[in-house]
């Protein structure tokens, strides 16, 4: 077997706008990508007797999660089988954040989990945008190298866009409930946009939807079943 590929560095921060859309009264939580445990660490502060389960493929980050999370496993979530997802079937959020562009189909995990999902449950994601303007530039120069970190994360596997994460939830059963984008302060943004603007128009598309989905860094999103 092959040597497991380094993962994103681990850190203590946490997602506030992820934490946000995890529904306070969550009484069972199960997080896949769990690194530090630090989301289950600032959702306890307001809601101290939720259950949360922590499962991460770095058996490493594990040991760091068991400080916050009831439970841990450690272990590549699309090598489980059937049992697992009846096992967890009581959990009404299951969590992604920055996880789903990891895995391999991360269309057969959703798909594996709206099938046991509470009609209740819901799933919050943060996932990276492939159409963030830096990256429009980046491949417009041939400059598309991977990093240890950030939207070309060298583990990354697959790529989503605003509209390609609405259509990866609503192909496996769900709805986006509620979400908005991660948009941050980058200066040099500005003289590109108007180029991306104009790539738009020469495409047929609407300029400023293009402009509008290449600020984000991110989105996040609360799905639910229908």
């Amino acid at each position: 077997m092959g040597r497991l590929m380094q993962q994103t560095p681990v850190h203590d921060g946490h997602n506030p706008d992820l934490l946000r859309l995890i529904p306070t009264n969550s009484k069972k939580i199960i997080e896949i990508g769990c690194s530090s445990g630090a989301l289950a660490r600032e959702f306890k502060k307001q809601s101290p007797t939720v259950h949360w389960v922590g499962m991460d493929i770095d058996p490493n980050y594990v040991e760091l999660a068991k400080r916050y999370c009831d439970q841990t496993l450690a272990g590549n979530i699309e090598l489980r089988d059937e049992q697992f997802y009846r096992e967890y079937a009581d959990r009404d959020c299951w969590i992604f954040g920055d996880t789903l562009e990891h895995l391999k189909d991360p269309w057969a995990v959703l798909g594996h989990i709206r099938k046991v999902i509470p009609a209740h449950g819901v799933v919050t994601a943060c996932i990276p945008n492939a159409q963030h303007w830096s990256l429009i530039v980046r491949l417009a120069v041939g400059d598309f190298r991977y990093e240890d970190a950030g939207l070309l994360d060298k583990t990354h596997l697959r790529w989503f866009t605003r509209q390609t994460m609405i259509e990866l939830f609503e192909s496996q059963g769900f709805k986006i409930a509620e979400g908005g984008p991660r948009i941050f302060d980058e200066p040099n943004r500005e003289k590109f946009l108007p180029l991306i603007a104009e790539i738009a128009k020469s495409c047929g598309a609407n300029p400023e939807v293009s402009v509008n989905d290449a600020l984000p860094l991110q989105y996040v999103v609360r799905a639910i079943p229908i």
